[in-house]
């Protein structure tokens, strides 16, 4: 999971297992960290997110899940701006060994990351 900035570069990311849900690592992506605005998929469609993030004062641009019973609005023009963490991580994997994981353990693989990240900026 990865925190992006408004210009889609890497602010925070978390390395999760690949069975958790997404929802797990939004708690220690988003502690200490101040943002106007939160842009998410349907994944993070979850009432205590939802309620965090308004007594934080940060907008909430989440689509409802379909099956959600209390119809919420999303502000579907803002939600557009969500392709910076797509194109992040389409620009993140075209280093090969990250798209493949080359690392064997977490530390190496978040070094990685990290650099890539970084080479990423200064582009």
């Amino acid at each position: 999971m990865a925190l992006v900035d408004a210009l889609g570069n890497l602010a925070r990311f978390v390395l999760l297992p690949g069975q958790s849900h997404d929802l797990v690592g939004v708690k220690p992506l988003i502690q200490d960290v101040e943002f106007d605005m939160f842009l998410g998929d349907k994944a993070f469609d979850a009432d205590w997110l939802r309620t965090e993030l308004n007594e934080r004062g940060a907008v909430v641009v989440i689509p409802p899940k379909s099956n959600r019973k209390q119809k919420i609005d999303c502000d579907f023009h803002a939600y557009r701006w969500r392709h910076l963490v797509e194109n992040f991580f389409c620009s993140l994997k075209t280093f090969r060994r990250i798209a493949t994981r080359y690392e064997k353990t977490d530390q190496s693989y978040r070094a990685m990351i990290n650099l890539a990240a970084l080479k990423i900026a200064m582009r």
